[in-house]
Protein backbone atom coordinates (compact mmCIF):
# COMPACT_ATOMS: atom_id res chain seq x y z
CA UNK A 1 0.00 0.00 0.00
CA UNK A 2 1.98 3.24 -1.33
CA UNK A 3 1.20 5.91 1.80
CA UNK A 4 2.16 8.69 0.10
CA UNK A 5 0.55 11.40 -2.41
CA UNK A 6 2.05 11.78 -5.68
CA UNK A 7 1.00 14.28 -8.62
CA UNK A 8 1.99 15.31 -12.22
CA UNK A 9 1.18 17.05 -14.87
CA UNK A 10 -0.60 14.45 -17.24
CA UNK A 11 -0.95 17.11 -21.00
CA UNK A 12 1.71 17.54 -22.95
CA UNK A 13 3.51 21.59 -21.83
CA UNK A 14 2.29 23.92 -23.85
CA UNK A 15 -0.25 26.07 -25.10
CA UNK A 16 -3.66 24.63 -25.04
CA UNK A 17 -7.03 25.13 -23.86
CA UNK A 18 -6.86 22.52 -20.70
CA UNK A 19 -4.51 20.97 -19.05
CA UNK A 20 -4.62 18.51 -15.99
CA UNK A 21 -2.65 17.85 -13.43
CA UNK A 22 -3.52 14.69 -11.49
CA UNK A 23 -3.14 12.98 -8.30
CA UNK A 24 -3.14 9.93 -6.51
CA UNK A 25 -2.89 8.60 -2.94
CA UNK A 26 -4.62 8.43 0.14
CA UNK A 27 -4.39 11.97 0.64
CA UNK A 28 -5.37 13.03 -3.00
CA UNK A 29 -8.87 14.75 -2.18
CA UNK A 30 -7.33 15.66 0.89
CA UNK A 31 -4.61 17.30 -0.36
CA UNK A 32 -6.81 18.90 -3.79
CA UNK A 33 -9.13 20.22 -1.23
CA UNK A 34 -7.18 21.93 1.20
CA UNK A 35 -6.51 24.19 -2.04
CA UNK A 36 -9.99 24.54 -3.84
CA UNK A 37 -13.28 26.57 -3.22
CA UNK A 38 -16.35 25.49 -4.50
CA UNK A 39 -19.54 27.63 -5.10
CA UNK A 40 -21.32 27.62 -2.40
CA UNK A 41 -18.88 26.44 0.03
CA UNK A 42 -18.71 22.93 -1.42
CA UNK A 43 -15.68 20.85 0.03
CA UNK A 44 -13.90 17.94 -2.15
CA UNK A 45 -13.82 15.63 1.29
CA UNK A 46 -17.28 16.02 0.98
CA UNK A 47 -18.23 15.41 -2.90
CA UNK A 48 -19.18 11.85 -4.12
CA UNK A 49 -16.98 9.96 -6.41
CA UNK A 50 -16.62 10.37 -10.34
CA UNK A 51 -18.03 14.16 -10.05
CA UNK A 52 -16.41 17.20 -10.98
CA UNK A 53 -17.01 20.77 -9.84
CA UNK A 54 -16.30 23.99 -10.58
CA UNK A 55 -14.40 26.39 -8.38
CA UNK A 56 -10.89 28.18 -7.84
CA UNK A 57 -7.29 27.44 -6.29
CA UNK A 58 -6.56 29.21 -3.28
CA UNK A 59 -2.76 29.98 -2.67
CA UNK A 60 -3.07 29.52 1.06
CA UNK A 61 0.34 31.91 1.25
CA UNK A 62 -1.61 35.29 0.04
CA UNK A 63 -5.58 33.64 -0.07
CA UNK A 64 -6.01 34.48 -3.34
CA UNK A 65 -7.23 33.00 -6.53
CA UNK A 66 -4.21 31.22 -7.79
CA UNK A 67 -6.81 29.86 -10.93
CA UNK A 68 -10.29 29.33 -12.06
CA UNK A 69 -10.50 25.13 -12.03
CA UNK A 70 -12.81 22.28 -12.89
CA UNK A 71 -11.82 19.25 -10.38
CA UNK A 72 -12.90 15.40 -10.97
CA UNK A 73 -12.79 13.88 -7.69
CA UNK A 74 -12.40 9.60 -8.19
CA UNK A 75 -12.25 7.11 -5.41
CA UNK A 76 -10.61 4.34 -5.01
CA UNK A 77 -10.56 1.28 -5.83
CA UNK A 78 -12.32 2.38 -9.21
CA UNK A 79 -9.89 4.08 -10.24
CA UNK A 80 -6.71 3.80 -12.91
CA UNK A 81 -4.51 3.30 -9.86
CA UNK A 82 -7.32 1.61 -7.48
CA UNK A 83 -6.09 4.84 -5.45
CA UNK A 84 -7.89 8.00 -4.44
CA UNK A 85 -7.53 10.25 -7.90
CA UNK A 86 -8.08 13.75 -8.38
CA UNK A 87 -7.59 15.93 -11.96
CA UNK A 88 -7.45 19.65 -11.84
CA UNK A 89 -8.38 21.16 -15.11
CA UNK A 90 -7.04 24.66 -15.47
CA UNK A 91 -6.35 26.37 -18.20
CA UNK A 92 -3.81 25.12 -20.66
CA UNK A 93 -0.31 27.11 -20.53
CA UNK A 94 3.37 26.87 -19.10
CA UNK A 95 2.71 29.66 -16.19
CA UNK A 96 -0.93 28.23 -15.45
CA UNK A 97 -0.24 24.34 -15.13
CA UNK A 98 2.76 24.81 -13.42
CA UNK A 99 1.57 27.26 -10.96
CA UNK A 100 -1.23 24.60 -9.96
CA UNK A 101 1.48 21.84 -9.82
CA UNK A 102 3.53 23.98 -7.08
CA UNK A 103 0.51 24.42 -5.30
CA UNK A 104 -0.46 20.93 -4.75
CA UNK A 105 3.04 20.07 -4.15
CA UNK A 106 3.44 22.70 -1.63
CA UNK A 107 -0.34 20.98 -0.14
CA UNK A 108 1.78 18.11 0.40
CA UNK A 109 1.88 15.83 -2.63
CA UNK A 110 5.17 14.46 -4.25
CA UNK A 111 5.93 14.86 -7.82
CA UNK A 112 5.60 11.62 -9.34
CA UNK A 113 8.37 9.91 -11.28
CA UNK A 114 8.22 8.43 -14.90
CA UNK A 115 5.59 6.06 -15.08
CA UNK A 116 4.04 6.00 -11.76
CA UNK A 117 0.89 6.27 -12.00
CA UNK A 118 0.73 3.33 -14.49
CA UNK A 119 3.20 1.43 -12.31
CA UNK A 120 0.78 1.71 -9.24
CA UNK A 121 -1.77 0.45 -11.43
CA UNK A 122 0.18 -2.80 -11.36
CA UNK A 123 1.59 -3.11 -7.84
CA UNK A 124 -2.05 -2.61 -7.07
CA UNK A 125 -3.37 -5.36 -9.42
CA UNK A 126 -5.22 -3.45 -11.74
CA UNK A 127 -3.31 -4.49 -14.60
CA UNK A 128 -0.43 -7.01 -15.44
CA UNK A 129 2.88 -5.75 -16.47
CA UNK A 130 2.06 -6.72 -20.42
CA UNK A 131 -1.15 -4.36 -20.25
CA UNK A 132 0.93 -1.50 -18.42
CA UNK A 133 4.01 -1.64 -21.40
CA UNK A 134 0.98 -1.55 -23.57
CA UNK A 135 0.15 1.71 -21.86
CA UNK A 136 3.23 3.12 -23.33
CA UNK A 137 2.94 1.51 -26.76
CA UNK A 138 -0.93 3.34 -26.99
CA UNK A 139 0.91 6.85 -26.60
CA UNK A 140 3.62 6.28 -28.90
CA UNK A 141 1.36 4.69 -31.53
CA UNK A 142 2.12 6.26 -35.19
CA UNK A 143 -0.68 4.27 -37.24
CA UNK A 144 -4.48 2.62 -36.42
CA UNK A 145 -2.73 -0.53 -36.70
CA UNK A 146 -0.31 0.03 -34.41
CA UNK A 147 -3.04 1.93 -31.83
CA UNK A 148 -5.61 -1.71 -32.49
CA UNK A 149 -2.20 -3.41 -31.00
CA UNK A 150 -2.00 -1.37 -28.04
CA UNK A 151 -6.00 -1.58 -27.41
CA UNK A 152 -5.94 -4.80 -27.63
CA UNK A 153 -2.68 -5.98 -25.56
CA UNK A 154 -4.13 -3.01 -22.38
CA UNK A 155 -7.54 -4.97 -22.52
CA UNK A 156 -5.62 -8.38 -21.86
CA UNK A 157 -5.30 -10.45 -25.00
CA UNK A 158 -2.27 -11.37 -24.68
CA UNK A 159 -2.60 -11.63 -20.54
CA UNK A 160 -5.01 -13.94 -21.02
CA UNK A 161 -3.22 -15.97 -23.88
CA UNK A 162 -0.01 -16.29 -21.28
CA UNK A 163 -2.24 -17.26 -18.71
CA UNK A 164 -4.11 -19.88 -20.16
CA UNK A 165 -0.55 -21.51 -21.19
CA UNK A 166 0.88 -21.02 -17.81
CA UNK A 167 -2.50 -22.82 -16.39
CA UNK A 168 -1.30 -25.81 -18.85
CA UNK A 169 1.58 -26.33 -17.77
CA UNK A 170 0.48 -25.73 -14.03
CA UNK A 171 -1.98 -28.72 -14.38
CA UNK A 172 1.06 -30.67 -16.52
CA UNK A 173 3.04 -30.33 -13.43
CA UNK A 174 0.87 -31.07 -10.89
CA UNK A 175 0.01 -34.51 -12.70
CA UNK A 176 3.86 -35.01 -12.73
CA UNK A 177 4.05 -33.90 -8.67
CA UNK A 178 0.88 -36.78 -7.62
CA UNK A 179 2.80 -39.46 -10.04
CA UNK A 180 5.78 -39.27 -8.19
CA UNK A 181 4.48 -38.63 -4.87
CA UNK A 182 2.01 -41.31 -4.63
CA UNK A 183 2.42 -44.37 -7.30
CA UNK A 184 0.25 -46.60 -5.20
CA UNK A 185 -2.65 -44.63 -5.97
CA UNK A 186 -4.20 -46.36 -8.63
CA UNK A 187 -7.08 -43.70 -9.47
CA UNK A 188 -4.74 -41.22 -10.10
CA UNK A 189 -4.07 -40.61 -13.30
CA UNK A 190 -0.53 -42.20 -14.77
CA UNK A 191 1.37 -39.41 -16.14
CA UNK A 192 2.47 -41.50 -19.31
CA UNK A 193 5.67 -40.20 -21.74
CA UNK A 194 2.58 -39.68 -24.54
CA UNK A 195 0.49 -37.32 -22.78
CA UNK A 196 3.52 -35.13 -21.10
CA UNK A 197 4.76 -35.06 -25.07
CA UNK A 198 1.26 -33.29 -26.16
CA UNK A 199 0.99 -31.02 -23.31
CA UNK A 200 4.30 -29.87 -24.16
CA UNK A 201 3.67 -29.75 -27.80
CA UNK A 202 0.45 -27.98 -27.39
CA UNK A 203 2.67 -24.58 -25.35
CA UNK A 204 5.33 -24.78 -27.91
CA UNK A 205 2.46 -24.62 -31.02
CA UNK A 206 0.80 -21.92 -29.14
CA UNK A 207 4.33 -19.71 -28.38
CA UNK A 208 5.10 -20.23 -32.06
CA UNK A 209 2.11 -18.76 -33.03
CA UNK A 210 2.93 -15.41 -30.99
CA UNK A 211 6.52 -15.46 -32.05
CA UNK A 212 4.98 -15.65 -36.12
CA UNK A 213 3.17 -12.29 -35.08
CA UNK A 214 6.22 -10.77 -33.75
CA UNK A 215 8.17 -9.15 -36.75
CA UNK A 216 4.53 -7.66 -37.84
CA UNK A 217 3.99 -6.81 -33.88
CA UNK A 218 7.17 -5.26 -34.19
CA UNK A 219 6.86 -2.93 -36.85
CA UNK A 220 3.56 -1.74 -35.70
CA UNK A 221 5.16 -0.80 -32.05
CA UNK A 222 8.82 0.35 -33.71
CA UNK A 223 8.41 1.31 -36.99
CA UNK A 224 10.10 0.20 -39.97
CA UNK A 225 13.06 1.55 -40.52
CA UNK A 226 13.51 2.97 -44.08
CA UNK A 227 16.34 3.89 -46.21
CA UNK A 228 16.11 5.66 -49.39
CA UNK A 229 19.46 5.44 -51.22
CA UNK A 230 20.35 5.64 -54.34
CA UNK A 231 22.67 8.05 -56.61
CA UNK A 232 22.73 12.08 -56.06
CA UNK A 233 19.65 13.91 -57.86
CA UNK A 234 17.55 10.42 -59.01
CA UNK A 235 14.57 11.89 -56.89
CA UNK A 236 15.95 10.47 -53.39
CA UNK A 237 14.55 14.00 -51.03
CA UNK A 238 11.14 14.17 -54.04
CA UNK A 239 10.35 10.50 -52.61
CA UNK A 240 10.37 11.54 -49.00
CA UNK A 241 8.27 14.43 -49.54
CA UNK A 242 5.59 12.44 -51.71
CA UNK A 243 5.51 9.98 -48.87
CA UNK A 244 5.51 12.49 -45.96
CA UNK A 245 3.13 14.87 -47.91
CA UNK A 246 5.02 17.89 -46.98
CA UNK A 247 8.36 19.28 -48.26
CA UNK A 248 10.61 18.14 -45.39
CA UNK A 249 13.68 18.00 -47.44
CA UNK A 250 15.49 20.61 -50.29
CA UNK A 251 15.09 19.52 -53.62
CA UNK A 252 17.46 20.58 -56.16
CA UNK A 253 18.65 19.88 -59.43
CA UNK A 254 22.40 19.92 -58.36
CA UNK A 255 23.94 16.84 -57.45
CA UNK A 256 24.69 16.80 -53.49
CA UNK A 257 22.24 18.96 -51.92
CA UNK A 258 21.30 16.25 -49.42
CA UNK A 259 24.54 16.35 -47.61
CA UNK A 260 23.07 14.12 -43.97
CA UNK A 261 20.40 11.96 -43.11
CA UNK A 262 17.15 13.16 -42.56
CA UNK A 263 14.20 11.60 -40.76
CA UNK A 264 11.01 11.40 -40.82
CA UNK A 265 8.32 8.94 -39.44
CA UNK A 266 5.19 8.50 -41.79
CA UNK A 267 2.20 6.04 -42.08
CA UNK A 268 2.33 4.01 -45.11
CA UNK A 269 -1.11 2.21 -45.59
CA UNK A 270 -1.12 1.26 -41.75
CA UNK A 271 2.41 0.38 -41.56
CA UNK A 272 4.42 3.29 -39.53
CA UNK A 273 7.94 4.12 -41.91
CA UNK A 274 10.96 5.64 -39.92
CA UNK A 275 11.79 6.86 -42.87
CA UNK A 276 15.49 8.17 -43.52
CA UNK A 277 16.74 10.10 -46.48
CA UNK A 278 20.44 9.53 -46.96
CA UNK A 279 22.74 12.09 -48.67
CA UNK A 280 23.48 10.45 -52.53
CA UNK A 281 26.16 7.61 -52.96
CA UNK A 282 28.97 8.00 -54.75
CA UNK A 283 32.86 9.03 -54.98
CA UNK A 284 33.28 12.94 -54.14
CA UNK A 285 36.41 15.00 -52.97
CA UNK A 286 33.84 17.35 -50.99
CA UNK A 287 34.90 16.59 -47.41
CA UNK A 288 31.22 17.33 -45.93
CA UNK A 289 29.43 15.26 -48.68
CA UNK A 290 31.71 12.84 -48.19
CA UNK A 291 30.96 12.46 -44.52
CA UNK A 292 27.24 12.58 -45.64
CA UNK A 293 27.86 9.66 -48.02
CA UNK A 294 29.57 7.34 -45.30
CA UNK A 295 26.77 8.13 -42.64
CA UNK A 296 24.92 7.01 -45.80
CA UNK A 297 26.34 3.43 -45.98
CA UNK A 298 26.20 3.31 -42.29
CA UNK A 299 22.43 3.29 -41.82
CA UNK A 300 22.20 1.03 -44.80
CA UNK A 301 23.35 -1.83 -42.63
CA UNK A 302 20.44 -1.34 -40.19
CA UNK A 303 17.38 -0.60 -42.10
CA UNK A 304 14.94 -2.98 -42.57
CA UNK A 305 13.45 -1.55 -45.98
CA UNK A 306 15.63 -0.42 -48.51
CA UNK A 307 13.78 1.98 -51.20
CA UNK A 308 16.84 1.73 -54.32
CA UNK A 309 16.03 4.65 -56.19
CA UNK A 310 17.47 5.36 -60.30
CA UNK A 311 16.94 7.72 -62.87
CA UNK A 312 14.81 6.89 -65.54
CA UNK A 313 16.41 9.65 -67.92
CA UNK A 314 20.43 8.31 -66.87
CA UNK A 315 22.38 5.88 -67.91
CA UNK A 316 22.83 3.08 -65.12
CA UNK A 317 25.72 3.32 -63.37
CA UNK A 318 29.16 1.44 -62.15
CA UNK A 319 27.77 3.37 -58.97
CA UNK A 320 24.05 2.03 -59.28
CA UNK A 321 25.02 -1.40 -59.96
CA UNK A 322 27.55 -0.88 -56.63
CA UNK A 323 24.71 -0.11 -54.51
CA UNK A 324 22.67 -3.37 -55.89
CA UNK A 325 25.59 -5.38 -54.80
CA UNK A 326 25.65 -3.65 -51.39
CA UNK A 327 22.06 -4.31 -50.36
CA UNK A 328 22.10 -7.89 -51.39
CA UNK A 329 20.30 -9.90 -49.30
CA UNK A 330 18.00 -7.03 -47.93
CA UNK A 331 14.19 -6.53 -48.43
CA UNK A 332 14.74 -3.93 -51.00
CA UNK A 333 12.04 -2.55 -53.63
CA UNK A 334 13.60 -0.59 -56.37
CA UNK A 335 12.18 2.38 -57.54
CA UNK A 336 12.69 4.28 -61.40
CA UNK A 337 12.15 7.52 -61.41
CA UNK A 338 11.44 10.84 -63.10
CA UNK A 339 9.53 8.72 -66.09
CA UNK A 340 8.19 11.80 -67.08
CA UNK A 341 11.27 12.78 -69.06
CA UNK A 342 12.91 10.33 -72.02
CA UNK A 343 13.99 7.47 -71.21
CA UNK A 344 18.05 6.72 -70.93
CA UNK A 345 18.14 3.80 -68.96
CA UNK A 346 18.19 0.01 -69.56
CA UNK A 347 15.09 -1.30 -68.12
CA UNK A 348 16.14 -5.19 -68.62
CA UNK A 349 19.21 -4.79 -66.90
CA UNK A 350 17.61 -2.69 -63.76
CA UNK A 351 15.66 -6.13 -63.98
CA UNK A 352 17.90 -8.42 -63.79
CA UNK A 353 19.53 -6.30 -61.13
CA UNK A 354 17.12 -6.16 -59.30
CA UNK A 355 16.21 -10.08 -59.47
CA UNK A 356 12.93 -10.72 -56.90
CA UNK A 357 13.02 -7.55 -56.19
CA UNK A 358 9.79 -5.31 -56.59
CA UNK A 359 10.23 -2.78 -59.60
CA UNK A 360 8.34 -0.01 -59.48
CA UNK A 361 8.21 2.99 -61.94
CA UNK A 362 7.08 6.91 -60.95
CA UNK A 363 7.11 10.79 -61.68
CA UNK A 364 7.62 11.76 -58.39
CA UNK A 365 7.22 15.31 -60.33
CA UNK A 366 3.64 14.27 -61.94
CA UNK A 367 2.88 12.37 -58.33
CA UNK A 368 3.02 9.10 -60.46
CA UNK A 369 3.21 5.83 -59.24
CA UNK A 370 3.37 6.47 -55.42
CA UNK A 371 0.34 4.29 -54.30
CA UNK A 372 1.88 1.47 -56.00
CA UNK A 373 5.15 1.98 -54.35
CA UNK A 374 2.92 2.38 -51.11
CA UNK A 375 0.94 -0.85 -51.95
CA UNK A 376 4.08 -2.62 -52.79
CA UNK A 377 5.56 -1.53 -49.11
CA UNK A 378 2.52 -3.16 -47.14
CA UNK A 379 2.62 -5.83 -49.12
CA UNK A 380 5.94 -7.07 -48.26
CA UNK A 381 5.35 -7.12 -44.65
CA UNK A 382 1.49 -7.21 -44.45
CA UNK A 383 0.75 -9.47 -47.14
CA UNK A 384 -2.29 -12.25 -46.41
CA UNK A 385 -1.88 -10.94 -42.37
CA UNK A 386 -4.81 -11.46 -40.47
CA UNK A 387 -6.13 -7.49 -39.14
CA UNK A 388 -4.49 -6.30 -36.16
CA UNK A 389 -8.28 -7.12 -34.05
CA UNK A 390 -8.43 -10.48 -35.59
CA UNK A 391 -5.05 -11.71 -33.30
CA UNK A 392 -2.92 -11.24 -30.75
CA UNK A 393 0.00 -9.47 -31.95
CA UNK A 394 3.72 -10.12 -30.23
CA UNK A 395 5.43 -6.34 -30.68
CA UNK A 396 7.38 -5.47 -27.34
CA UNK A 397 11.07 -6.61 -27.76
CA UNK A 398 11.14 -8.02 -23.91
CA UNK A 399 8.04 -10.43 -24.78
CA UNK A 400 9.43 -11.50 -27.71
CA UNK A 401 12.69 -12.40 -26.17
CA UNK A 402 11.42 -14.21 -23.13
CA UNK A 403 8.95 -15.87 -25.46
CA UNK A 404 12.11 -17.46 -27.48
CA UNK A 405 13.33 -18.49 -24.10
CA UNK A 406 10.32 -20.23 -23.76
CA UNK A 407 10.07 -22.13 -26.47
CA UNK A 408 13.95 -23.07 -26.43
CA UNK A 409 12.91 -24.58 -22.82
CA UNK A 410 9.59 -26.07 -23.86
CA UNK A 411 11.77 -27.94 -26.90
CA UNK A 412 14.10 -29.10 -24.33
CA UNK A 413 11.33 -30.89 -21.82
CA UNK A 414 10.09 -32.70 -25.19
CA UNK A 415 13.62 -33.74 -26.71
CA UNK A 416 14.09 -35.07 -22.72
CA UNK A 417 10.50 -37.00 -22.94
CA UNK A 418 11.52 -38.53 -26.57
CA UNK A 419 14.94 -39.40 -25.43
CA UNK A 420 13.45 -41.22 -22.09
CA UNK A 421 14.92 -38.95 -19.64
CA UNK A 422 12.84 -39.70 -16.32
CA UNK A 423 9.94 -37.44 -16.17
CA UNK A 424 11.05 -35.71 -12.90
CA UNK A 425 13.84 -34.17 -14.66
CA UNK A 426 11.90 -32.93 -17.45
CA UNK A 427 9.31 -30.93 -15.07
CA UNK A 428 12.51 -28.95 -14.46
CA UNK A 429 11.91 -27.54 -18.11
CA UNK A 430 8.71 -27.43 -17.50
CA UNK A 431 9.08 -24.97 -14.87
CA UNK A 432 11.56 -23.17 -16.07
CA UNK A 433 9.28 -22.21 -18.97
CA UNK A 434 6.07 -21.23 -16.54
CA UNK A 435 8.34 -19.06 -14.85
CA UNK A 436 9.64 -17.34 -18.05
CA UNK A 437 5.94 -16.75 -19.48
CA UNK A 438 5.03 -15.34 -16.08
CA UNK A 439 7.83 -12.42 -16.74
CA UNK A 440 5.71 -11.49 -19.67
CA UNK A 441 2.80 -10.42 -17.33
CA UNK A 442 5.04 -9.32 -14.17
CA UNK A 443 4.02 -12.84 -12.42
CA UNK A 444 7.95 -13.77 -11.90
CA UNK A 445 9.81 -10.48 -12.36
CA UNK A 446 12.85 -8.61 -10.57
CA UNK A 447 11.78 -5.09 -8.67
CA UNK A 448 15.35 -3.99 -10.50
CA UNK A 449 13.13 -4.62 -13.94
CA UNK A 450 9.61 -3.01 -12.90
CA UNK A 451 11.53 0.38 -11.83
CA UNK A 452 13.74 0.24 -15.00
CA UNK A 453 10.56 -0.51 -17.57
CA UNK A 454 8.28 2.13 -15.87
CA UNK A 455 11.06 4.71 -15.91
CA UNK A 456 10.77 4.77 -19.67
CA UNK A 457 7.40 5.60 -19.86
CA UNK A 458 6.99 9.59 -19.70
CA UNK A 459 6.01 11.73 -16.48
CA UNK A 460 2.31 12.00 -15.43
CA UNK A 461 1.42 8.94 -17.13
Amino acid sequence: MQLDTIAAISTPMGEGAIAIVRLSGEQAIEIAGRLFQGVGGKKLTDVASHTIHYGHLIDPRTDEVAEEVMVSVMKGPKTFTKEDVVEINCHGGLVSVNRVLQLVLNAGARLADPGEFTKRAFLNGRIDLSQAEAVMDLIRAKTDRAMNVALGQMEGRLSRLISRLRQEILETLAHVEVNIDYPEYDDVEEMTHQLLIEKAQYVRDEIKKLLQTSQQGKILREGLSTVIVGRPNVGKSSLLNSLVHENKAIVTDIPGTTRDVIEEYVNVRGVPLRLLDTAGIRETEDIVERIGVERSRQVLKEADLLLLVLNYADDLTVEDENIFKAVEGMDVIVIVNKTDLPQKIDLERVKELAKDHKLVTTSLLEDVGVDELEEAIAALFFAGSIEAGDMTYVSNSRHIALLNQSLYSIEEAITNVQAGVPIDIVQIDLTRTWELLGEIIGESVHESLIDQLFSQFCLGK
